[in-house]
This record gives C-alpha cells, sequence and structure tokens, in this order.
C-alpha cells in the first residue's frame, strides 16, 4: 500500500513538472511585446486552461503560476514575476475549481465559464498590477486589450489541443486528481 502511494506522489510531481514546463515553453515560444505595458501576448494561457480543466485546481494554480513566472525570469521580465505568479496563479486555480474536468466533453457550459472567469480575473489583476507598478491606473488601462487578445487566443488553442488530448487513454487514465 505504501509504495502505491509513493508511486502516486512520483507520478503526481512528474506530471506537475510537466505541465509547469509546458506552460513556461508556451509563454515564452511566440511572444509579442506590448510596450506600453512592458509585458508581452503569449501563448501561455492555453497551457494554463489545459492544466486546470483536465488536471484540476490545484495542479493548475501551481503550474499556471510557477510556469508563468518561471517565463517572466527566463524572459527578462523580472519586475512581473511576482504579480504573474499570484495572478496565474489564481487564475489556474480559479479555473479548475469552475471547469467540468469529469466530463466526457471538453466543451461545455462549466468550461466555457471557467475560461471566461479566468480571462476576467488575468485581466483584472494585471490591470491592478500594472497601477500599482506604474501609479497610474489610466496607463494600466491601455494593457486591457492586449490581455484580452492573450486570454482568447489561449481559449481558443486550448480548445483544440485539450479536445485532442482529453480522447487520449493517458489523459483519461491520470488526468483528474481534484
Amino acid at each position: 500500500m505504501e509504495k502505491n502511494l509513493q508511486t502516486k506522489k512520483i507520478h503526481d510531481l512528474t506530471i506537475l513538472g510537466l505541465l509547469i514546463a509546458l506552460v513556461a515553453v508556451a509563454t515564452m515560444m511566440i511572444k509579442v511585446p506590448v510596450i506600453s505595458t512592458e509585458g508581452y501576448i503569449h501563448l501561455g494561457d492555453s497551457m494554463i486552461f489545459l492544466s486546470a480543466i483536465i488536471f484540476g485546481r490545484k495542479k493548475g494554480a501551481v503550474a499556471g503560476g510557477i510556469g508563468s513566472a518561471m517565463a517572466d525570469l527566463l524572459l527578462g521580465y523580472t519586475h512581473w514575476i511576482i504579480p504573474t505568479l499570484i495572478i496565474k496563479g489564481i487564475m489556474g486555480y480559479v479555473v479548475g475549481l469552475i471547469s467540468d474536468g469529469e466530463s466526457e466533453k471538453l466543451i461545455n457550459i462549466r468550461n466555457s465559464l471557467a475560461l471566461v472567469v479566468g480571462g476576467i480575473w488575468m485581466v483584472f489583476g494585471y490591470f491592478i498590477a500594472g497601477g500599482i507598478m506604474k501609479g497610474s491606473f489610466i496607463v494600466s488601462a491601455t494593457s486591457i486589450p492586449a490581455n484580452l487578445i492573450q486570454v482568447f487566443g489561449g481559449a481558443l488553442l486550448f480548445i483544440p489541443i485539450g479536445v485532442a488530448l482529453k480522447k487520449t487513454k493517458y489523459f483519461n487514465q491520470y488526468a483528474i486528481n481534484r
């Protein structure tokens, strides 16, 4: 019995490491700098959505927060590491909390709601963080359109990837651990 528990812990840690790496790599792979916010648009949100909806809120939070913060560190956006860790971690948790990862269909009302609420949180979180960092919420408001594009693009990319992965034996066997 103890060996099974130890194997499960190793398995969970391995999956978590892979999810963190997926978020970081997707964030770093294609980035479009946004001068006004000293940030960038990327596709990492798609992997946060994947982590949270398929693997649950805890893995979504850790993968979203650490993977995104790691990308900021490695890309030189060090001033965003702490806000990103918090904002993307909460985003992953909220998406996983709302989502219906146990449904056979990936596209359903709860998962769609999870994407919308997670996206709204991310846009709001970066608006607040930007306002504090820049000392102006008016300047921070310029980040809203870019962040909306990022969330929408992440959701659109998540859908075909998530649908394909949900059909595999591996994801059905190991995915949800809420």
